[in-house]
């Protein structure tokens, strides 16, 4: 009997015992790779000559004197990402022209010769710290052709390059990423020799074998864009966003990830003059989202600062409704807890049942046994819900499995395809989206219906995978209209413009001070002359971090404030100076101008026009005050 039991014991331990993961299939990512990927989408920063030349490409030969930033804020320009949504920044701290924006050892054509802080300026160490002090990733752009330098196209620019990147990798703290743009030679200054250089093989002439074994060493988590293919990253295929599809991430026997990159404005990559009304709209953005990360790619998205340092105000607007829409598209998952039942499960162990698809977790998933490539899920959700986007991602750390996939709904008790398996040899480019085939999944793929669909019940089947699917994640979502992304708080900047509707004004011409904060751009705060002042009394205190200021829209120029100085107060008696400065470009560019500071607790807020255009009079179109409630 006691052997019998033994027996039995031997028996049921055996059907407990936990299935074992499939096998890895094909390349892998490292995990510096998933981390990326998982980080979505993030901001590209053109910022340097070409902002004050009016160029993409500088030759070589602009002098760094041009670059004289008279507003320079690196904090402000992070805190606008960060409460758009991204994950990070790159930004081009040298571009072709050769100009370094940081004191480099390597090369004179840099920022020690700009007046800018009398030459004592290094851009890349702000946005360094200000990432740093937000806990947002940061990145840089070193263009590996250099129309400058004399040696460019000689063995001798290469210490020059070596030692560039060995200075913004060792200087500023945690890289990210870091990109080398794909242009490899032609015109140039080169010192003054104004010729043209082919540098033939960019791999070879950069020796990049060798620059990426430097960086794993100085940097080994930071993400490598291009390098000749021998990097993490490389392009998506064009500048307008979008990456073809269906997408894998494989290169030979390695996982090489894609990134889309494009402008938010259609003038270029720099700032340029007059680029307001050429912004993309957040509808745009949202077809460049779901065409890049939508895909399974990453997306770079390049907002550009003008000539006094500040980002375009239209081109943070589109951002931030963009940003908007996107938070409101992923807030609410309908699969979340839903229950599925597989059409197998790998050893009948729950670890890998249907259920995973539906946790929450995107390291869980539901996978059967070796050999299914073709294996089907039931989804059935608690309640009817309606959605036309659905997100599925595979368990990448597996290697990439699936080729195509269908889903199906219960419509009116009949089984409808609402996603059509892909079949070989179809590609998706560009914005194509609605009623997209079901192709690669990968890090994840987002299917937008041409119409929305409601159903409580609907059947994933993976119908031609390489090895058995590993899928981590299904979700259902609804794509918001702008209006309804309008509603949605989002944390623009860290603070939100202050109710303004019970506070009280004095100062010269007061009466005219709540015209400044009335919402109607048609009306304004005049004082008929300059300097000119009034002191707002918010009535209680808060901490106040920064405002904003837009010129009159009549198309006049007369009065416009173009240097300010603001002040605090707790007591209305004792004043502290918070900020003051110039609202530079008005003539050209009357557009909505935000300033930060250091915040501060302040129950008065005081605001003088220094300096005005024209000499007459003192004006405010429109202005917010930013800040929390003293406490919070």
């Amino acid at each position: 009997m006691f052997r019998k039991y033994l027996l039995m014991l031997s028996c049921l331990g055996s059907t407990l015992t936990a299935a074992t993961e499939p096998a890895p299939y094909g390349p892998l990512p490292t995990e510096q790779q998933v981390n990326w990927l998982r980080m979505e989408w993030y901001a590209f920063v053109h910022f340097g000559l070409n902002t004050y030349t009016d160029r993409e490409w500088g030759y070589g030969d602009e002098s760094p004197k041009l670059f004289n930033p008279s507003n320079f804020n690196a904090e402000a320009i992070v805190k606008t990402f960060k409460g758009a949504g991204m994950s990070g920044m790159i930004y081009t701290a040298k571009h072709h022209d050769g100009f370094c924006t940081w004191p480099t050892k390597s090369t004179k054509h840099n920022i020690t010769l700009s007046p800018w802080k009398k030459g004592k300026g290094d851009v890349v160490k702000e946005f360094a710290k200000a990432c740093q002090k937000h806990n947002f990733a940061f990145g840089t752009y070193l263009s590996p052709w250099d129309r400058n330098c004399a040696e460019y196209g000689r063995e001798g620019y290469l210490k020059v390059y070596y030692r560039q990147i060995k200075e913004l990798l060792t200087k500023y703290g945690p890289i990210f990423e870091i990109w080398f743009d794909g242009a490899m030679g032609g015109d140039g200054f080169y010192g003054g020799a104004r010729e043209n250089r082919n540098i033939g093989e960019a791999d070879k002439y950069y020796n990049y074998e060798k620059v990426v074994k430097n960086i794993r060493k100085l940097q080994p988590d930071c993400i490598i864009w291009g390098a000749a293919g021998r990097g993490d990253v490389t392009w998506g295929g064009s500048e307008k966003g979008f990456v073809k599809y269906p997408l894998w991430n494989t290169n030979g026997k390695k996982w090489l990830s894609l990134e889309g990159d494009t402008p938010i404005n259609h003038r270029g990559w720099f700032w340029h003059p007059g680029q307001g009304g050429n912004v993309k709209s957040p509808e745009h953005l949202m077809e460049i989202y779901l065409s890049s990360v939508g895909r399974g790619a990453n997306l770079i998205l390049n907002l550009a600062p003008n000539r006094d340092g500040r980002l375009d105000a239209a081109d943070v607007a589109s951002l931030k409704a963009f940003g908007k829409m996107r938070t409101r598209l992923l807030a609410k998952d309908y699969a979340l807890g839903a229950k599925v039942k597989a059409s197998q499960v790998r050893g009948k162990d729950s670890k890998f049942d249907g259920s995973k698809l539906t946790d929450g977790d995107i390291e869980s998933y539901w996978c059967p046994e070796d050999g299914n490539t073709s294996p089907k899920a039931e989804i059935r959700l608690a309640a009817p819900a309606t959605f036309d986007v659905i997100r599925l991602r595979e368990q990448i750390r597996l290697g990439q499995r699936v080729e195509a996939f269908q889903v199906e709904a219960m419509v009116d008790g009949e089984w409808v395809t609402i996603v059509k398996p892909g079949q070989p040899g179809e590609e998706e480019t560009q914005f194509n989206l609605r009623d997209g085939k079901g192709h690669t999944i990968g890090n994840q793929v987002m299917r937008w219906l041409s119409q929305p669909v409601t159903t409580n019940r609907l059947r994933l089947t993976i119908t031609r995978a390489k090895a058995c699917p590993c899928i981590s994640e299904l979700s259902l979502l609804r794509m918001p209209t702008a209006e309804e992304a309008e509603q949605v708080e989002v944390d623009d900047s860290g603070d939100k413009p202050l109710d303004s509707q019970k506070w009280k004004f004095t100062g010269i011409a007061a009466e005219k001070a709540p015209l400044a904060f009335d919402g109607n751009a048609d009306t304004r705060w005049y004082a008929g002359k300059t300097p000119a002042h009034f002191v707002v009394d918010m009535r209680k205190s808060h901490t106040i971090s920064g405002f904003s200021y837009l010129p009159r829209q009549d198309g006049n120029t007369k009065g416009m404030t173009s240097r300010y100085r603001v002040e605090l107060s707790t007591d209305g008696q004792n004043w502290t100076l918070a900020s003051e400065g110039e609202f530079g470009n008005l003539r050209a560019n009357p557009v909505e101008q935000f300033v930060t500071f250091t915040p501060k607790k302040a129950r008065y807020f005081r605001f003088s026009a220094t300096a005005s255009l024209d000499g007459v009079g003192s004006s405010v179109a429109e202005m917010k005050i930013f800040g929390q409630p003293a406490g919070k």
